[in-house]
């Protein structure tokens, strides 16, 4: 009978350290996921831009084209309890009514930023992947669009320099037969 209650009793404290064990692993896990649901240091540096903003745009077509400006708006804004900063910017263009999307988030599980980009000009998305160079106070990304005219996909570099609180530069630079041209550049100037 003692050894009985002996075998019940160890086999109760097994369960009893395994259920241990399972909760600790658990408050693991979940501690893993608050800290990738978090927003962190990289979220409220995107969230610095939320405002209204002036732009500016030259864009080239390709390298020896016709340098084409104009001027408009954009509005950021940090969405989804400050995890991603959308961005809406709208004016003129090739003389259309232009309207684009430009959603940024940081993934703290991987320490890289991911943005989508798109807009009325295009049925596309354009996905590209970055880092912050906090030295520069440069975001660099690189990506990939379909060029509508060859169907064939088109690798870009994108840089989004946070001059100060008011200012930003956006660049962008295509790869064309593997040269790299500078196709737009957009000035912000915060209202």
């Amino acid at each position: 009978m003692f050894k009985s209650i002996f075998a019940l009793l160890a086999f109760s404290l097994l369960i009893f350290t395994a259920s241990l064990n399972a909760q600790d692993e658990m408050s693991a896990d979940q501690k893993a996921w608050m800290e990738y649901m978090t927003p962190g240091p990289m979220h409220e540096m995107m969230a610095e831009s939320v405002g209204e903003w002036n732009t500016k745009s030259t864009f080239w077509m390709n390298p020896e084209g016709e340098l084409m400006e104009s001027e408009g708006t954009a509005k950021f804004e940090m969405i989804l309890g400050g995890r991603y900063l959308k961005s809406t910017h709208t004016g003129p263009m090739m003389g259309m009514q232009f309207e684009g999307i430009f959603l940024q988030g940081y993934d703290n599980a991987t320490g890289e930023f991911t943005a989508t980009w798109i807009d009325n000009m295009g049925t596309g998305i354009s996905v590209s992947k970055g880092t912050y160079d906090e030295g520069t106070k440069t975001l660099n990304f690189t990506g990939t669009m379909i060029d509508p005219m060859s169907g064939k996909e088109v690798h870009y570099r994108q840089t989004i320099k946070l001059i100060d609180y008011n200012h930003q530069v956006i660049e962008m630079f295509i790869q064309e037969e593997g040269k790299e041209f500078n196709n737009m550049i957009i000035e912000l100037t915060k209202k």
